[in-house]
């Protein structure tokens, strides 16, 4: 004859985790922290950087754009390069509010120009010289990178 089981009584736990599983990921996230502690604290030289190639062209360029994804691409002297609705310049609207949040952390002008710049092997990539933030936009995809490509023709 079984008992019947009273409804406030706990279960008797189950194991979600396998206990060989869960101290093998312990040990790899231990391990991963120590990696990156000893690459820290001996001044280990990144190396996934983009190389370093000749300039082919460059252009100067002044962002602004809104929460919408609208861009407005100027020139230096305020002529504007491109008038950008929120479907074509959603990407250079969220790298002018990266360029936004950058600036203000280092407390410098969020609207000084900023360098657009092509390099041998076809590779764009934008600097902002007030902060010393820059990106590599090879890594945010083919549609991406054409969207600032053609502000430099």
């Amino acid at each position: 004859m079984t008992m019947p089981v009273h409804p406030y009584r706990a279960k008797p736990e189950v194991e979600l985790i396998p206990r060989f599983l869960g101290r093998t990921l312990i040990a790899v996230v231990l391990t991963c922290l120590a990696l990156v502690t000893m690459a820290t604290l001996t001044n280990r030289p990144l190396e996934a950087t983009p190389p370093v190639l000749p300039v082919v062209a460059e252009r100067m360029i002044i962002l602004s754009g809104d929460m919408s994804g609208a861009a407005r691409v100027m020139d230096t002297h305020g002529q504007v390069i491109a008038e950008l609705t929120p479907e074509q310049g959603g990407f250079i609207s969220g790298v002018y509010r990266v360029l936004l949040r950058e600036r203000t952390k280092h407390g410098v002008a969020l609207d000084a120009p900023v360098r657009l710049v092509r390099t041998e092997g076809n590779r764009i990539a934008i600097y902002d010289d007030t902060t010393n933030w820059s990106a590599d936009l090879m890594g945010f995809g083919l549609t991406n990178t054409r969207a600032f490509a053609r502000l430099l023709d």
